[in-house]
């Protein structure tokens, strides 16, 4: 169960962290319109993009462990 528990935090911080890196670029490029969140700031997303990429390098970290 532990193992599955990692498994699934890096598939959700993985999820977040190309969301949030896809609304950043589409805001910075100037393609408002396609971000997925139109109104964020960007240091909202880049906030949100560490914070996901620090989730995955400890489930990663913690499931490396497990084996």
């Amino acid at each position: 169960m532990p193992k599955l528990l990692c498994i699934i935090a890096l598939v959700i911080s993985l999820l977040v962290f190309v969301l949030f890196l896809l609304d950043l670029i589409m805001g910075v490029s100037g393609n408002a319109g396609l971000a997925p969140f139109k109104y964020s700031d960007p240091i909202v997303d880049v906030v949100f993009a560490v914070g996901s990429g620090v989730l995955g390098f400890l489930s990663f970290t913690t499931l490396r462990e497990q084996v």
